[in-house]
Protein backbone atom coordinates (compact mmCIF):
# COMPACT_ATOMS: atom_id res chain seq x y z
CA UNK A 1 0.00 0.00 0.00
CA UNK A 2 1.10 3.26 -0.56
CA UNK A 3 2.42 5.44 2.37
CA UNK A 4 -0.07 7.17 4.53
CA UNK A 5 0.12 11.42 4.04
CA UNK A 6 0.04 13.39 6.78
CA UNK A 7 -3.57 13.86 6.29
CA UNK A 8 -4.08 10.11 6.69
CA UNK A 9 -5.94 9.43 9.92
CA UNK A 10 -3.77 7.10 10.72
CA UNK A 11 -0.93 8.64 10.88
CA UNK A 12 -2.23 11.44 13.38
CA UNK A 13 -1.18 9.76 16.07
CA UNK A 14 2.36 10.08 14.61
CA UNK A 15 3.94 6.35 14.70
CA UNK A 16 3.68 5.87 17.54
CA UNK A 17 1.63 2.60 18.60
CA UNK A 18 2.36 1.59 22.24
CA UNK A 19 2.38 -1.83 23.13
CA UNK A 20 -0.08 -3.40 25.52
CA UNK A 21 0.86 -5.37 27.85
CA UNK A 22 -1.06 -8.26 26.60
CA UNK A 23 -2.32 -8.59 23.31
CA UNK A 24 -6.07 -8.20 22.65
CA UNK A 25 -7.95 -10.64 20.75
CA UNK A 26 -9.33 -9.34 17.92
CA UNK A 27 -12.67 -10.41 18.32
CA UNK A 28 -13.21 -8.45 21.45
CA UNK A 29 -12.29 -5.36 20.29
CA UNK A 30 -15.50 -5.64 17.28
CA UNK A 31 -18.79 -5.43 18.37
CA UNK A 32 -19.92 -8.24 15.09
CA UNK A 33 -17.95 -10.38 13.61
CA UNK A 34 -17.19 -10.54 10.09
CA UNK A 35 -20.85 -10.54 8.03
CA UNK A 36 -22.50 -10.44 10.84
CA UNK A 37 -22.24 -7.34 11.61
CA UNK A 38 -23.82 -6.06 8.12
CA UNK A 39 -26.38 -3.82 8.72
CA UNK A 40 -29.84 -5.60 8.09
CA UNK A 41 -31.73 -6.16 4.88
CA UNK A 42 -34.28 -4.44 5.99
CA UNK A 43 -32.66 -1.17 7.10
CA UNK A 44 -30.15 -1.11 4.23
CA UNK A 45 -34.03 -0.87 2.38
CA UNK A 46 -34.94 1.51 4.18
CA UNK A 47 -31.81 3.90 3.85
CA UNK A 48 -31.36 3.23 0.31
CA UNK A 49 -35.12 3.24 -0.20
CA UNK A 50 -34.83 7.56 -0.28
CA UNK A 51 -31.78 7.79 -2.41
CA UNK A 52 -32.64 10.04 -5.65
CA UNK A 53 -32.02 8.38 -8.86
CA UNK A 54 -28.12 8.29 -10.06
CA UNK A 55 -26.71 8.50 -13.23
CA UNK A 56 -27.26 4.96 -15.22
CA UNK A 57 -25.06 5.32 -18.55
CA UNK A 58 -25.78 2.44 -20.74
CA UNK A 59 -22.59 1.06 -20.16
CA UNK A 60 -23.20 0.49 -16.70
CA UNK A 61 -24.74 -3.65 -17.33
CA UNK A 62 -25.23 -4.61 -13.64
CA UNK A 63 -25.54 -1.52 -10.87
CA UNK A 64 -27.74 -1.58 -7.48
CA UNK A 65 -31.25 -2.87 -8.96
CA UNK A 66 -31.17 -5.87 -8.10
CA UNK A 67 -28.53 -6.13 -5.00
CA UNK A 68 -26.41 -7.95 -7.13
CA UNK A 69 -22.37 -8.70 -5.91
CA UNK A 70 -20.83 -6.59 -7.84
CA UNK A 71 -20.96 -3.27 -10.17
CA UNK A 72 -20.42 -4.11 -14.36
CA UNK A 73 -19.24 -1.82 -16.74
CA UNK A 74 -18.72 -2.46 -20.30
CA UNK A 75 -15.93 -1.45 -22.25
CA UNK A 76 -16.05 -3.11 -25.37
CA UNK A 77 -17.75 -5.92 -26.91
CA UNK A 78 -15.22 -8.10 -25.04
CA UNK A 79 -14.54 -6.77 -22.00
CA UNK A 80 -16.63 -5.72 -19.49
CA UNK A 81 -14.94 -3.96 -15.67
CA UNK A 82 -16.34 -5.36 -12.56
CA UNK A 83 -15.71 -3.61 -8.99
CA UNK A 84 -17.10 -4.35 -5.70
CA UNK A 85 -16.08 -3.32 -2.03
CA UNK A 86 -16.13 -6.17 1.17
CA UNK A 87 -15.00 -5.52 4.37
CA UNK A 88 -15.64 -6.36 7.97
CA UNK A 89 -15.09 -6.79 11.70
CA UNK A 90 -12.75 -9.66 12.82
CA UNK A 91 -14.52 -13.65 13.20
CA UNK A 92 -11.12 -14.96 14.46
CA UNK A 93 -8.47 -13.89 16.79
CA UNK A 94 -5.50 -14.65 14.93
CA UNK A 95 -4.42 -11.65 12.69
CA UNK A 96 -3.08 -13.64 9.73
CA UNK A 97 -6.49 -15.93 9.32
CA UNK A 98 -8.34 -12.65 9.58
CA UNK A 99 -7.01 -11.00 6.98
CA UNK A 100 -7.21 -14.06 4.70
CA UNK A 101 -10.83 -15.01 5.68
CA UNK A 102 -11.53 -10.85 4.79
CA UNK A 103 -9.50 -10.80 1.47
CA UNK A 104 -11.58 -14.40 0.23
CA UNK A 105 -14.73 -13.31 0.88
CA UNK A 106 -14.43 -9.40 -1.12
CA UNK A 107 -12.79 -11.66 -4.26
CA UNK A 108 -16.02 -13.97 -4.27
CA UNK A 109 -17.81 -11.41 -5.17
CA UNK A 110 -15.92 -11.04 -8.38
CA UNK A 111 -15.94 -15.00 -8.97
CA UNK A 112 -19.89 -14.55 -8.27
CA UNK A 113 -19.70 -12.59 -11.41
CA UNK A 114 -17.90 -15.40 -13.70
CA UNK A 115 -15.67 -12.58 -13.50
CA UNK A 116 -11.56 -13.20 -13.14
CA UNK A 117 -9.50 -10.73 -10.59
CA UNK A 118 -7.34 -8.66 -11.79
CA UNK A 119 -6.19 -6.34 -9.20
CA UNK A 120 -7.46 -5.07 -5.38
CA UNK A 121 -7.24 -2.30 -2.89
CA UNK A 122 -6.90 -2.64 0.64
CA UNK A 123 -9.33 -1.14 2.79
CA UNK A 124 -7.80 -0.47 6.24
CA UNK A 125 -8.75 0.64 9.80
CA UNK A 126 -7.10 -0.13 12.82
CA UNK A 127 -6.97 0.75 16.52
CA UNK A 128 -3.66 1.74 16.02
CA UNK A 129 -2.83 2.68 20.23
CA UNK A 130 -4.57 -0.79 21.15
CA UNK A 131 -3.48 -2.92 18.50
CA UNK A 132 0.19 -3.86 17.91
CA UNK A 133 1.78 -3.00 14.81
CA UNK A 134 3.00 -6.49 14.07
CA UNK A 135 -0.98 -7.72 14.38
CA UNK A 136 -1.79 -5.24 11.95
CA UNK A 137 1.00 -6.25 9.68
CA UNK A 138 -0.35 -9.57 9.53
CA UNK A 139 -3.72 -9.02 8.66
CA UNK A 140 -2.41 -7.17 5.42
CA UNK A 141 -0.22 -10.54 5.21
CA UNK A 142 -3.07 -12.39 5.35
CA UNK A 143 -4.74 -10.23 2.90
CA UNK A 144 -1.73 -10.51 0.48
CA UNK A 145 -1.15 -14.18 1.05
CA UNK A 146 -4.59 -14.65 -0.45
CA UNK A 147 -4.42 -12.08 -3.59
CA UNK A 148 -0.88 -13.72 -4.41
CA UNK A 149 -3.05 -17.18 -4.56
CA UNK A 150 -5.84 -15.65 -6.80
CA UNK A 151 -2.37 -14.37 -9.21
CA UNK A 152 -3.42 -10.19 -8.26
CA UNK A 153 -1.50 -7.46 -6.78
CA UNK A 154 -2.96 -5.24 -4.51
CA UNK A 155 -1.79 -2.35 -5.95
CA UNK A 156 -2.71 0.22 -3.36
CA UNK A 157 -5.80 1.13 -0.66
CA UNK A 158 -6.23 3.39 2.17
CA UNK A 159 -5.80 3.38 6.20
CA UNK A 160 -7.56 5.12 8.99
CA UNK A 161 -7.16 4.91 12.70
CA UNK A 162 -10.59 3.36 13.74
CA UNK A 163 -12.17 1.95 16.81
CA UNK A 164 -12.70 -1.48 15.56
CA UNK A 165 -10.49 -3.86 13.41
CA UNK A 166 -11.39 -3.31 10.23
CA UNK A 167 -9.79 -5.05 6.84
CA UNK A 168 -10.91 -5.65 3.38
CA UNK A 169 -10.72 -5.49 -0.74
CA UNK A 170 -12.44 -3.20 -3.20
CA UNK A 171 -11.67 -5.78 -6.07
CA UNK A 172 -11.52 -5.26 -9.83
CA UNK A 173 -12.50 -8.52 -12.31
CA UNK A 174 -12.99 -8.27 -16.07
CA UNK A 175 -15.71 -10.51 -17.71
CA UNK A 176 -16.82 -10.69 -21.44
CA UNK A 177 -20.62 -9.56 -21.02
CA UNK A 178 -21.47 -12.46 -23.19
CA UNK A 179 -20.67 -14.78 -19.96
CA UNK A 180 -21.67 -12.42 -17.50
CA UNK A 181 -23.71 -14.25 -14.36
CA UNK A 182 -26.42 -11.91 -12.76
CA UNK A 183 -28.21 -12.90 -9.93
CA UNK A 184 -31.73 -11.80 -11.51
CA UNK A 185 -31.51 -14.58 -14.56
CA UNK A 186 -32.47 -17.57 -12.90
CA UNK A 187 -35.56 -19.63 -14.91
CA UNK A 188 -38.46 -21.51 -14.18
CA UNK A 189 -37.58 -25.29 -13.88
CA UNK A 190 -33.98 -24.59 -12.62
CA UNK A 191 -32.02 -26.58 -10.08
CA UNK A 192 -30.26 -24.63 -7.41
CA UNK A 193 -26.36 -26.00 -6.04
CA UNK A 194 -24.35 -24.68 -3.23
CA UNK A 195 -20.84 -24.38 -3.43
CA UNK A 196 -19.97 -24.83 0.39
CA UNK A 197 -21.38 -25.78 3.33
CA UNK A 198 -23.59 -23.47 6.08
CA UNK A 199 -22.64 -22.48 9.55
CA UNK A 200 -19.67 -20.17 9.34
CA UNK A 201 -21.42 -17.14 12.21
CA UNK A 202 -22.73 -20.34 14.54
CA UNK A 203 -19.31 -21.54 14.44
CA UNK A 204 -18.41 -17.71 15.30
CA UNK A 205 -20.73 -17.92 18.39
CA UNK A 206 -19.40 -21.32 19.17
CA UNK A 207 -15.54 -20.01 19.22
CA UNK A 208 -17.21 -16.49 21.84
CA UNK A 209 -18.55 -19.53 24.02
CA UNK A 210 -14.96 -21.39 24.01
CA UNK A 211 -16.81 -24.38 22.11
CA UNK A 212 -14.36 -24.78 18.95
CA UNK A 213 -11.95 -27.78 19.34
CA UNK A 214 -9.03 -27.32 16.97
CA UNK A 215 -10.30 -29.24 14.09
CA UNK A 216 -13.87 -26.70 14.06
CA UNK A 217 -11.22 -24.13 13.91
CA UNK A 218 -9.45 -25.77 11.06
CA UNK A 219 -12.92 -26.41 9.66
CA UNK A 220 -13.77 -23.12 9.65
CA UNK A 221 -10.88 -21.40 8.36
CA UNK A 222 -10.59 -24.33 5.24
CA UNK A 223 -14.21 -23.23 4.02
CA UNK A 224 -13.66 -19.09 4.54
CA UNK A 225 -10.41 -19.39 2.97
CA UNK A 226 -11.16 -21.04 -0.14
CA UNK A 227 -11.52 -18.83 -3.34
CA UNK A 228 -14.90 -19.36 -5.39
CA UNK A 229 -12.70 -20.08 -8.34
CA UNK A 230 -15.91 -22.26 -10.17
CA UNK A 231 -17.14 -18.66 -10.90
CA UNK A 232 -15.32 -18.39 -13.96
CA UNK A 233 -15.48 -21.53 -15.44
CA UNK A 234 -19.37 -21.57 -14.57
CA UNK A 235 -19.38 -18.23 -16.88
CA UNK A 236 -18.62 -20.57 -19.64
CA UNK A 237 -21.90 -22.78 -19.44
CA UNK A 238 -25.00 -21.69 -21.07
CA UNK A 239 -27.34 -24.07 -18.97
CA UNK A 240 -26.19 -22.16 -15.93
CA UNK A 241 -28.36 -19.15 -15.56
CA UNK A 242 -28.30 -17.07 -12.65
CA UNK A 243 -25.14 -17.16 -10.32
CA UNK A 244 -24.78 -15.42 -6.41
CA UNK A 245 -22.43 -15.98 -3.58
CA UNK A 246 -23.86 -16.21 0.03
CA UNK A 247 -23.01 -13.82 2.70
CA UNK A 248 -24.64 -11.57 5.75
CA UNK A 249 -27.97 -11.81 4.71
CA UNK A 250 -27.45 -16.11 4.51
CA UNK A 251 -29.15 -18.44 2.46
CA UNK A 252 -32.41 -17.37 2.41
CA UNK A 253 -31.63 -13.94 1.79
CA UNK A 254 -29.26 -14.57 -1.31
CA UNK A 255 -31.39 -16.65 -2.41
CA UNK A 256 -34.71 -14.14 -2.12
CA UNK A 257 -32.78 -11.64 -4.19
CA UNK A 258 -32.35 -14.27 -6.90
CA UNK A 259 -36.46 -14.73 -6.69
CA UNK A 260 -37.21 -11.36 -6.40
CA UNK A 261 -34.78 -10.42 -9.57
CA UNK A 262 -36.26 -13.40 -11.42
CA UNK A 263 -39.84 -13.62 -10.11
CA UNK A 264 -39.34 -17.19 -9.11
CA UNK A 265 -40.34 -18.87 -6.29
CA UNK A 266 -37.85 -21.44 -4.96
CA UNK A 267 -38.50 -24.77 -3.11
CA UNK A 268 -35.67 -25.73 -0.62
CA UNK A 269 -35.43 -29.03 0.95
CA UNK A 270 -33.79 -28.38 4.50
CA UNK A 271 -32.38 -32.34 4.65
CA UNK A 272 -29.94 -31.44 1.80
CA UNK A 273 -28.63 -28.75 3.35
CA UNK A 274 -24.61 -28.67 3.35
CA UNK A 275 -23.56 -28.13 6.88
CA UNK A 276 -20.29 -27.52 8.61
CA UNK A 277 -19.64 -30.07 11.29
CA UNK A 278 -21.25 -29.98 14.57
CA UNK A 279 -23.35 -27.21 13.49
CA UNK A 280 -26.53 -28.44 14.98
CA UNK A 281 -24.32 -29.35 18.24
CA UNK A 282 -23.63 -25.40 18.45
CA UNK A 283 -27.31 -24.56 17.82
CA UNK A 284 -28.33 -26.25 20.18
CA UNK A 285 -25.96 -24.78 23.23
CA UNK A 286 -27.63 -21.45 21.59
CA UNK A 287 -24.79 -20.46 19.07
CA UNK A 288 -26.92 -18.08 17.41
CA UNK A 289 -25.59 -14.50 16.12
CA UNK A 290 -28.13 -11.45 16.38
CA UNK A 291 -27.73 -11.09 13.06
CA UNK A 292 -29.01 -14.14 12.19
CA UNK A 293 -32.41 -13.29 14.12
CA UNK A 294 -32.53 -9.57 12.46
CA UNK A 295 -32.09 -11.61 8.73
CA UNK A 296 -35.49 -13.32 9.74
CA UNK A 297 -36.96 -9.90 10.89
CA UNK A 298 -36.08 -8.57 7.32
CA UNK A 299 -37.45 -11.04 4.90
CA UNK A 300 -39.20 -14.06 7.40
CA UNK A 301 -42.42 -12.74 5.67
CA UNK A 302 -41.19 -13.91 2.07
CA UNK A 303 -40.51 -17.58 3.40
CA UNK A 304 -42.96 -20.51 4.29
CA UNK A 305 -41.27 -23.39 6.74
CA UNK A 306 -42.55 -26.55 6.43
CA UNK A 307 -43.69 -28.69 8.97
CA UNK A 308 -40.27 -30.55 10.43
CA UNK A 309 -38.56 -27.29 10.02
CA UNK A 310 -37.51 -26.38 12.96
CA UNK A 311 -35.22 -23.48 14.86
CA UNK A 312 -31.97 -25.13 14.10
CA UNK A 313 -32.78 -25.53 10.58
CA UNK A 314 -34.09 -21.73 10.48
CA UNK A 315 -30.84 -20.85 12.19
CA UNK A 316 -29.01 -22.63 9.54
CA UNK A 317 -30.80 -20.84 6.80
CA UNK A 318 -30.53 -17.57 7.81
CA UNK A 319 -26.99 -17.78 9.27
CA UNK A 320 -24.52 -14.81 8.08
CA UNK A 321 -21.66 -16.10 6.18
CA UNK A 322 -17.69 -15.33 5.35
CA UNK A 323 -16.86 -15.90 2.09
CA UNK A 324 -19.81 -18.31 1.59
CA UNK A 325 -20.28 -20.97 -1.30
CA UNK A 326 -21.73 -19.63 -4.64
CA UNK A 327 -25.25 -20.71 -4.90
CA UNK A 328 -25.98 -21.53 -8.50
CA UNK A 329 -28.90 -21.46 -10.80
CA UNK A 330 -28.98 -24.09 -13.52
CA UNK A 331 -30.96 -26.15 -16.26
CA UNK A 332 -31.35 -29.42 -14.90
CA UNK A 333 -29.00 -31.72 -17.57
CA UNK A 334 -26.00 -29.44 -16.91
CA UNK A 335 -26.35 -30.64 -12.97
CA UNK A 336 -23.53 -33.35 -13.57
CA UNK A 337 -21.05 -31.51 -15.67
CA UNK A 338 -21.44 -28.13 -12.51
CA UNK A 339 -21.07 -30.65 -9.56
CA UNK A 340 -18.07 -32.23 -11.25
CA UNK A 341 -16.69 -29.03 -11.13
CA UNK A 342 -17.15 -27.72 -7.79
CA UNK A 343 -15.70 -31.78 -7.60
CA UNK A 344 -12.46 -30.96 -8.97
CA UNK A 345 -11.97 -27.35 -7.81
CA UNK A 346 -12.45 -29.05 -4.09
CA UNK A 347 -15.39 -27.97 -2.96
CA UNK A 348 -16.55 -31.51 -1.48
CA UNK A 349 -19.46 -29.84 0.23
CA UNK A 350 -21.09 -29.14 -3.41
CA UNK A 351 -24.99 -30.20 -2.97
CA UNK A 352 -28.12 -29.78 -4.53
CA UNK A 353 -30.64 -27.83 -2.67
CA UNK A 354 -33.94 -27.25 -4.51
CA UNK A 355 -34.99 -25.56 -7.76
CA UNK A 356 -36.83 -22.86 -8.77
CA UNK A 357 -40.57 -22.56 -10.39
CA UNK A 358 -43.17 -19.92 -11.30
CA UNK A 359 -44.90 -18.01 -8.57
CA UNK A 360 -44.88 -15.30 -6.23
CA UNK A 361 -41.10 -14.73 -5.46
CA UNK A 362 -40.36 -15.95 -2.20
CA UNK A 363 -38.93 -19.48 -0.64
CA UNK A 364 -40.78 -22.80 0.19
CA UNK A 365 -38.35 -24.84 2.68
CA UNK A 366 -39.35 -28.07 3.19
Amino acid sequence: MPASTPSDPANRHGSENPMPDRQPGLTGLARGGACGGKVSPAVLRDILGGMPAGIVPPQLLVGSETSDDAAVYQVNAQQAVVATADFFTPIVDDPHDFGRIAATNALSAIYAMGATPLLALAIVGMPVKVLPVASIARILEGGAAVCREAGIPIAGGHTIDSVEPIYGLVAIGQVNPAHLKRNSAARAGDVLLLGKALGVGIYGAAQGKDLLHASDYQALLDTTTQLNTPGPLLSCLDGVHAVTDVGGSGLLGNLLEICQGSALRATLRAAALPVLPRVREFTAAGCITGASDRNWASYGGRVRLGEGVGETERAVLTDPQASGGLLVSCRPDTVTEILSLFLQQGFGHVSIIGELGVGTPGIDVV
